[in-house]
Formats: C-alpha cells, sequence, structure tokens
C-alpha cells in the first residue's frame, strides 16, 4: 500500500486531549477503511503564518500512514467536514523517515553556532557617515505653518 504524511491543524481553543483525541478519531476513520497509522506525533500549539477562520494559533498533529487512497480520501472528507480542523494536508511519500520529525527532533546548538560571536570583523570603511548629513540632498527648506 501507499504510504501517506498527514499534518492536521485543529482550533486553538481545544484541550491538548481533545486535539490528542483528533488523531485517535482520524487513526481509527483509516483503519476502519483498510489502512493503518503506522506513527503519529503532536507537535502542540504552534502559532499560524497567517489567520486561518480568525485564529492566530492551531494545534498541529502529524500522522505517518500505510493505507490505500480511498482511505485517505475518506479520512480528508471528514477532516474537512470536521467543525475542530481547519487544515489539513496530505502528502504520499516514498518511504517514511525513521525516528521522530523533523519537527520533534532536538536542535542542536552547535549546528546553529553561537549567534553572539561574529568573529573579528576589522575596520571597515564608514563612507559618508562621518558628514552627518547627506550632500546629495541640498539645503533643507523653511517650514511653514498651516492654519
Amino acid at each position: 500500500m501507499p504510504l501517506y504524511e498527514h499534518v492536521l491543524i485543529a482550533r486553538q481553543d481545544l484541550s491538548n486531549t481533545q486535539a490528542e483525541g483528533l488523531i485517535e478519531h482520524f487513526g481509527t476513520v483509516l483503519a476502519d477503511n483498510g489502512g493503518r497509522v503506522i506513527e503519529n506525533e503532536y507537535w502542540g500549539v504552534r502559532t499560524l503564518a497567517y489567520k486561518i477562520n480568525k485564529n492566530r494559533k492551531g494545534h498541529y498533529a502529524f500522522l505517518r500512514s500505510d493505507a490505500p487512497s480511498s482511505a485517505v480520501q475518506e479520512m480528508e472528507r471528514l477532516a474537512r467536514l470536521h467543525d475542530d480542523v481547519m487544515r489539513v494536508m496530505t502528502v504520499r511519500v516514498d518511504k517514511h523517515e525513521e525516528g521522530p520529525s523533523v519537527q520533534m527532533q532536538k536542535r542542536d546548538d552547535r549546528e546553529r553556532g553561537d549567534r553572539g560571536d561574529r568573529g573579528d570583523r576589522g575596520d571597515r570603511p564608514r563612507g559618508d557617515r562621518d558628514r552627518g548629513d547627506r550632500a546629495d540632498r541640498g539645503e533643507r527648506r523653511e517650514r511653514t505653518e498651516r492654519i
């Protein structure tokens, strides 16, 4: 059977247990239609890139499944009809990655580098910044008050 990855975004006013209950609900929908959930992850409440239905945040959930396309279509149909689900995205993959998803992996500070140390930058030319004004503007006009 084909392999899929699903991301669900639920409303922010749900509790954590309700959001995790949605994961279980859609997992059983897949199982009832001949598929199976290999792994699921609850990513927590995260800020959205833009407002969706007047919500700025949402509960994110991630599912890895092995299911026929009919089961995935039924799960997506029910997710789109569910009042608590704001968005659902499904991607077909060739194989599932081992271990936790990228969102759940702990970032290693050594990979990002120390943001405070920028190294020796040496002397930088200051250019026209020493003059205090911009020569290309010309003289400044007097302001007149409008009544």
